[in-house]
């Protein structure tokens, strides 16, 4: 579990393909020290686990093909920035919102736009993830916790400050680019226990309903 609050900046060392997925190296000064083979560490926003640790500042990582399909990873060039955040701990705050690591889709980036010292980001998303998003709430983009300033049909835009921008990818971002996308997992959770479609009971929300599951007395 992770919280979208990026930790480090760091650079890919190496990529290299491997039977069933590739093998990416990652340089992270900052939390490499802390980590240890086995851990699991959100790059880009994506989970995976770190499965060497190459002193004095690099961490290794296999990835599957399922993973390259899903996500922005196989796109990854040597040079390239990523975000980083390791898992969330009971000693750290919750600073930006519940994020699991489990990318749902892309999001391409169609405007920017200068406010002030601020960013105003567009994002063009597939519809059906726009459907569990709410304005005002909150979405993962490559990893980072940001607050939906509006939302249409099919676009989100959010508000950028400089801090964001110093301390993550998004201000390399261009035009076009792509990023990993994940929506708040708990209306993905409140969409699944509300939608008969998708409830084998096909249960509705009912007094009787909310009586017989106990959310009434």
């Amino acid at each position: 579990m992770f919280t979208g609050i990026i930790e480090e900046v760091g650079r890919v060392e190496t990529l290299m393909d491997k039977v069933g997925g590739m093998k990416m190296q990652i340089h992270a000064p900052k939390l490499s020290a802390d980590l240890k083979v086995g851990d699991s560490l959100a790059v880009n926003g994506v989970c995976l686990t770190v499965t060497v640790k190459s002193p004095p500042a690099s961490l290794s990582f296999d990835i599957s093909q399922e993973t390259l399909r899903r996500t922005g990873l196989g796109s990854l060039k040597r040079g390239d920035p990523v975000n980083l955040e390791p898992a969330l701990t009971l000693e750290k705050p919750l600073g930006g919102h519940l994020v699991s690591g489990h990318v749902d889709g892309e999001a391409v980036l169609t405007d920017l736009k200068p406010v002030g010292e601020m960013v105003e980001m567009t994002f063009e998303v597939p519809e059906t993830l726009a459907g569990l998003m709410i304005e005002k709430g909150s979405v993962a983009l490559d990893g980072i916790s940001l607050t939906i300033a509006s939302l249409e049909k099919n676009t989100l835009t959010v508000a950028v400050i400089p801090h964001t921008l110093k301390q993550t990818t998004l201000g390399w971002k261009k035009i076009g680019d792509a990023l990993n996308l994940e929506t708040d997992m708990i209306g993905k959770y409140v969409k699944k226990f509300l939608d008969p479609a998708e409830n084998k009971k096909k249960a509705s929300l009912s007094m009787d309903f909310l009586a017989e599951h106990g959310f009434l007395d």
